[in-house]
């Protein structure tokens, strides 16, 4: 009676998981982008929820002594940049430099006031939006 793995067993065992790693990796990988550029259009639709909110109370966008406006916190991947004056805003979701979001297809997002969207610097931003 034999015991154990033999070494071709071993060595198929060690194939066949590399082969399903090679597989499930980059298919992780895109899911985690998905995630990260949903986080990116949520932050810039939250920021602009704040910005409308605070254009009903004081009349514009720019701040005033009397109402402060806070942004959302910045998320793993992206930096949130802020451009206004009294009757307009761009909102930028900005990648960071490092990391999973560093060569992603998408770019940056921009959101401004009349709720026009756009990717800065994407090649192909068809579905960036879309989640």
């Amino acid at each position: 009676m034999q015991q154990g793995l033999s070494l071709i067993e071993l060595l198929i065992v060690v194939a066949v998981s590399g082969i399903l790693a090679a597989i499930a990796y980059p298919a992780y990988n895109e899911q985690l982008r998905r995630a990260a550029r949903s986080e990116a259009v949520g932050l810039l639709h939250e920021a602009a929820l704040r910005l409308e909110r605070h254009h009903a109370r004081s009349g514009q966008y720019s701040d005033t002594d009397q109402h402060q406006l806070s942004l959302p916190a910045d998320s793993r991947y992206y930096r949130l940049q802020l451009q206004r004056d009294d009757a307009s805003f761009r909102l930028q979701a900005q990648r960071l430099p490092t990391g999973l979001m560093a060569q992603d297809q998408c770019a940056d997002y921009q959101l401004d006031q009349a709720g026009v969207r756009s990717n800065p610097g994407s090649q192909d931003a068809a579905d960036c939006w879309s989640g």
